[in-house]
């Protein structure tokens, strides 16, 4: 029997995964069902069986990826001699995510940013994703804190401020702009790092009366 590559396995489990975020962003966890999963990516139940066992197993794997990808980028960010600035950064890796998640559409919309809402809204019935999420949002926090102290050491950020408020104030800032899309429709990034960009330029000053 001829043996199968790993770029053929690496591609069938990101077919999978890719119809189970198409499905639970249509429909919600609860209403999808093993069934429409494997309709979505038209494969054989033992072809799907064999990389995941359920839909709580697809939902971790899903959330894992991308909080992965955001903490990678983040550490990377951190060991830098002189990371970007904190807009700069997060416009950069949300596009990144999101440009690797964009022909993910449902009713031609992006799939992602409703899939993100679903996610957590499943927390409070769903113990084992909210333990995923939970590990996976303290190693993002660590990630960003590494690199506010990396700004303040560098005596580009006030350094009376505790670098995991900060942290936790940037991830707010990102899923409340995800959670704008789900709601509103796609908007470029462009709009957080602008936002981002403007509230950083403020001055504790007085403008001049005259």
């Amino acid at each position: 029997m001829a043996r199968v590559s790993q770029a053929h396995l690496d591609a069938r489990r990101r077919q999978i995964l890719d119809a189970a975020a198409l499905c639970f962003a249509r429909n919600g966890f609860h209403a999808t069902s093993m069934q429409d999963v494997l309709k979505e990516a038209d494969l054989s139940a033992g072809a799907v069986y064999r990389y995941f066992s359920g839909k709580e197993e697809l939902i971790a794997a899903i959330v894992s990826e991308v909080l992965g990808e955001v903490r990678s980028a983040f550490e990377t960010a951190a060991g830098q001699s002189r990371p970007a600035s904190p807009d700069q950064l997060v416009a950069s890796v949300l596009g990144r995510v999101l440009s690797a998640r964009e022909s993910l559409t449902v009713d031609g919309m992006p799939a992602f940013p409703r899939l993100v809402v679903q996610v957590w809204s499943e927390i409070p019935r769903n113990e084992e994703l909210a333990a995923v999420l939970s590990e996976g949002y303290r190693t993002v926090r660590a990630a960003w804190g590494r690199l506010v102290k990396s700004y303040q050491e560098a005596g580009r950020m006030r350094a009376d401020v505790e670098p995991d408020h900060v942290a936790r104030t940037m991830i707010a800032a990102v899923l409340g702009f995800i959670a704008q899309q789900s709601l509103f429709g796609p908007a470029p990034v462009d709009v957080l790092r602008d936002g981002l960009r403007a509230l950083m330029s403020m001055s504790d000053d007085e403008p001049d009366a005259g």
